[in-house]
């Protein structure tokens, strides 16, 4: 189609050149291929969410299984567990490290590691026998460390770390145990 314009006449196109298209196509393929790579990452990764959560309840699980037991200068078994204000006040002294024979859950909150500030390996299992999956790609550890707590001297105070390990990442839980022994406050 041609325009008369006084002296000239020009040539009126419609549609597009060769080289318009091909940029398109280029363009489209470079957004698309990003698209693409995003929710290939974000399919790869949607598991993690999952993986993650059920590290941090196996991790909820273990500190409050140790948080749980008892924490006197006696054997929980001794008489005296109860009411003694020292080891000296006990007949079966407790220590750090499980007694022979002892299983989980332990009776005392010592029991769960063999050493002071050492991060003990301890099982992860199915306690109710259900059979959840992956349980084995879990690793979980248990660190007690004596540390004053709030005005409570270091030797009546525990710090607790749990840390339970999934492929490259760790979830860590800590939580404080102080030692029950009604007659050593005043």
């Amino acid at each position: 189609m041609f325009i008369k314009n006084g002296f000239h006449s020009r040539a009126v196109r419609s549609g597009f050149t060769l080289i318009e298209l091909v940029m398109f196509i280029v363009i489209v393929s470079i957004a698309v291929i990003g698209i693409l790579q995003v929710m290939n990452v974000t399919t790869k990764n949607s598991a993690d969410p999952q993986l993650r959560k059920q590290a941090l309840s196996i991790a909820e699980a273990l500190l409050e299984e140790v948080s749980l037991a008892r924490f006197t200068f006696c054997d929980p078994a001794d008489p005296n567990a109860e009411t003694a204000a020292n080891a000296a006040a006990c007949a079966v002294p407790e220590g750090v490290g499980p007694e022979n024979g002892n299983v989980r859950p332990f009776d005392n909150v010592n029991d769960y590691v063999a050493a002071y500030g050492v991060a003990q390996p301890i099982a992860i299992a199915d306690v109710n026998a259900i059979g959840i999956p992956n349980l084995a790609n879990y690793a979980a550890t248990i660190k007690i460390v004596q540390q004053a707590f709030n005005g409570i001297p270091a030797t009546d105070s525990l710090l607790i770390t749990v840390s339970v390990a999934y492929g490259a990442e760790t979830i860590t839980l800590d939580g404080y145990r102080t030692r029950y022994a009604p007659n050593l406050m005043p």
